[in-house]
């Protein structure tokens, strides 16, 4: 058994395990969020503790518990191959343990992910007053998770890192949703749900003492986290005074997310980090503040938004989702970020293939069929990704059944649209996508075969 010399650590250590004991008809399993930074790493880190404790009592540990990480697929890449790493340390020490734990990782849908919806679809990048990342990336992948595994055993409870020091409106929200003399709250989004957060007393002192001077229960080098915090920490962020032998010096409470957030006025961890050696991340900070100078210019926006709706105000500015000629030009400078990167670390993904090919499929939903992404990426890398162009035997045959080769063009692009749903969840709408398509083709004074 770990000594815990701190009384209040020592008691949520206690409590979780009185929690974990908790006489349920179906042992309602733990869901407990994991970001890999010092608070859920905290949580985790005191749960494994209480697990391991109850078992060398005897008892046997029959609740499960969910190890979930929220992967954007636009993670700073530094967290990103952290979390990657621990996630894995995690899933292998359970096995090794005999404990309950399960590691699961879930993403946004292909036609939700930040690229699809930006590129693709023409989405301005968020801001305050339009955050469509939160649902679409984070709020939507984790609770489909919970609801699956609430359906299939009955309720959950998610443990939750949040504390009542770490800010006003976290302290608010914890108590709004509390219930008083009981640790369980009920979810604020999923029924049959209930959260719990057992660290919500501890100070950001003592979330730092636990990661620098309790060993990691599943063997892993808590130093790393530490220096990736030093290393991200803002010169006018408030550093806790942390120190458990003569090499820890203070350490920031810097924030992680995702590295092309534009929700906040500027990235400090990430301009921290550049500062601290991780010069290799320039490039995407400084495509990611191009991305936010670049949000309201009229020329770079429609007068509509993609549902028709007229999108101008009162002075002639284009509110609308970005123009085409724009989602093109940030795909060409994303891979070229992309390809800048990969020279010093070849394993950075800025974007995935199949965000590329789901791209690709709006852009043809959308009306263009002149610049593809084929090209773009051919342009920038050197050669081809699989594309949707009909085999040649169709083309064959369209060619002699077409007397005017603009009817071989439209045909070609109809089954294109025809061919794109099956890449993306939602199929519906493909008689509306071939209608507008062939509505724009008449507009142009064609006429059909």
């Amino acid at each position: 058994m770990i000594e815990i010399k701190s009384t209040r650590v020592r008691a949520v250590i206690d409590e979780l395990k009185d929690q974990y004991m908790e006489a349920d008809a179906n042992c309602r399993p733990w869901i407990i969020g994991f970001s890999g930074g010092k608070d859920s790493t905290v949580l985790l880190m005191l749960t494994w503790i209480a697990m391991q404790e109850l078992r060398d009592e005897g008892t046997e540990l029959r609740r499960c518990v969910y190890v979930v990480c929220n992967d954007t697929m636009v993670e700073n890449p530094v967290i990103e191959e952290y979390v990657t790493t621990v996630l894995f340390e995690i899933g292998k020490a359970a096995q090794e343990q005999h404990l309950p734990v399960q590691v699961v990782t879930t993403t946004p849908q292909l036609e939700d992910t930040f690229w699809s919806c930006v590129i693709g679809k023409g989405y301005p990048v968020p801001n305050n007053a339009f955050r469509f990342c939160t649902e679409k990336m984070k709020i939507k992948p984790t609770s489909k998770f919970i609801t699956d595994q609430v359906v299939a055993d009955g309720e959950a409870i998610v443990l939750v890192g949040t504390r009542l020091t770490e800010s006003q409106q976290r302290e608010r929200s914890i108590k709004r949703h509390e219930i008083k003399g009981h640790r369980l709250s009920k979810h604020p989004l999923n029924p049959n749900t209930f959260t719990y957060a057992p660290i919500k007393e501890l100070m950001l002192e003592e979330v730092w003492w636990v990661i620098n001077a309790i060993p990691s229960p599943w063997g892993f080098d808590n130093e790393i986290l530490y220096k990736i915090y030093l290393d991200a920490s803002a010169d006018d962020y408030e550093c806790p005074t942390v120190v458990t032998d003569d090499s820890h010096r203070s350490c920031g409470q810097s924030r992680f997310g995702c590295w092309i957030c534009t929700v906040v006025k500027e990235d400090k961890s990430m301009s921290s980090l550049i500062q601290n050696g991780v010069s290799w991340m320039q490039p995407l900070l400084d495509f990611r503040n191009k991305l936010v100078e670049n949000r309201n210019v009229s020329e770079l926006r429609c007068s509509t938004r993609r549902n028709g709706q007229a999108a101008v105000d009162s002075t002639g500015h284009n509110l609308g989702n970005y123009t085409m000629e724009y989602r093109i030009e940030m795909l060409r400078d994303l891979l070229k970020v992309q390809k800048k990167v990969q020279e010093e670390h070849s394993s950075v993904r800025l974007i995935t293939s199949q965000e590329l090919i789901a791209i690709q499929v709006i852009w043809f939903r959308d009306g263009n069929f002149s610049t593809t992404v084929n090209d773009i990426y051919n342009e920038i890398y050197g050669y081809s990704i699989p594309n949707l162009e009909i085999g040649l035997q169709e083309r064959l045959i369209l060619e002699r059944s077409c007397k005017d080769p603009s009817h071989f063009q439209l045909i070609q692009e109809l089954l294109a649209l025809q061919k794109s749903k099956v890449l993306l969840m939602r199929k519906y709408g493909l008689q509306n996508d071939l209608d507008e398509q062939l509505d724009r083709y008449v507009k142009k004074g064609g006429e059909a075969c």
